[in-house]
């Protein structure tokens, strides 16, 4: 039996109206993608980030697909705190449509994939700076790569689509998630040892002082990061898209240099920078080893804690540290 073709409602509703893209240009973008996003989602639980009146009206977040969504949609049971959460599973170009279909603009996947959601086969570091700083996300980026090589990890890196960059360490998916989140921690205090004038961990923007926050905790159980290829909610249908080191030590690309009206000549020209990520999964142990020695006890503890201190508190610990 066939599998029938689904019909995208209200093709013709403007989701972007700055730039006058539709529902529809957003699906037909995603149908074409597909063959290249496919390869980077199948597995991963998603959550949707959809706006059903357009970017410039307030969207909303949604993970739970148990009630009212067609019977032929794979979905997981994941636990939560007081129940389940069932997410969608997108393998095919129908269920990609499908999330079009629901206004969701960026689908955000897991760093782990069925059968063993609890053992991550991607590290993600997400690189945030405070404001459109070109030269120094390129250069922080940069130290991230630098710094994975040093301890003998191979990374691939992406465009966020807003701000950033996100560094990707594919994994062979023996270690659970406290692992990979310690080392992601780790890697990240470490950075911010060699470069505190431009980076820091702390969580609260009030205590960053302008710097660029090393983003470590899409390494969760249920943390979530933007897909390879999805669309970002912001001017312009900005693109999260895969990249090479080479434009980054170039600084051909910038976070927002791929959109949805530009992409398909880029695929055209290069492929898919990460065609390959999948079959060099790597084990973390030896470079956990490498990484541990670098720090002291307290160096962990100060990196935790930049995780969950108060908002304006960093003041008040460096004077109970001294």
């Amino acid at each position: 039996m066939t599998t029938p073709e689904l019909v995208i409602t209200h093709p013709g509703k403007v989701l972007f109206p700055h730039d006058g893209i539709t529902k529809g240009d957003v699906a037909s973008y995603y149908a074409s993608i597909a063959p290249l996003m496919l390869v980077h989602i199948a597995g991963r639980p998603v959550t949707m980030e959809r706006y059903p009146a357009g970017i410039e009206e307030p969207g909303f977040i949604q993970k739970n697909v148990s009630k009212g969504f067609p019977a032929w949609l794979e979905r997981v049971e994941t636990p939560k705190k007081d129940g389940f959460v069932h997410y969608p599973i997108v393998r095919d170009v129908r269920s990609l449509l499908w999330l079009a279909n629901q206004n969701c603009i960026t689908p955000h996947v897991w760093p782990s994939r069925l059968p063993d959601l609890d053992r991550p086969d991607l590290c993600v570091v997400d690189l945030d700076p405070p404001g459109d700083d070109a030269a120094g996300v390129h250069a922080a980026t940069l130290a991230v790569r630098d710094l994975l090589d040093e301890l003998g990890l191979s990374s691939y890196v992406k465009t966020s689509g807003s701000k950033g960059f996100h560094v990707l360490v594919p994994l062979d998916a023996t270690q659970r998630f406290e692992s990979v989140w310690r080392f992601a921690h780790g890697l990240g205090a470490v950075l911010v040892q060699r470069h505190p004038d431009t980076l820091t961990q702390e969580f609260n923007k009030s205590d960053r002082a302008g710097r660029i926050l090393v983003d470590t905790g899409r390494n969760g159980y249920g943390a979530t990061f933007a897909a390879a290829y999805a669309i970002r909610p912001k001017p312009g249908a900005p693109v999260s898209a895969p990249c090479t080191w080479d434009e980054l030590e170039r600084r051909s690309v910038s976070p927002r240099s791929f959109t949805l009206r530009n992409i398909a000549a880029r695929v055209g020209e290069i492929g898919d920078p990460w065609a390959q990520m999948a079959r060099h999964g790597q084990n973390l142990d030896r470079a956990m080893e490498r990484l541990s020695s670098l720090l002291t006890e307290e160096d962990w503890n100060e990196a935790l804690a930049a995780r969950t201190r108060r908002p304006g508190s960093r003041k008040g610990a460096s004077r109970r540290r001294r």
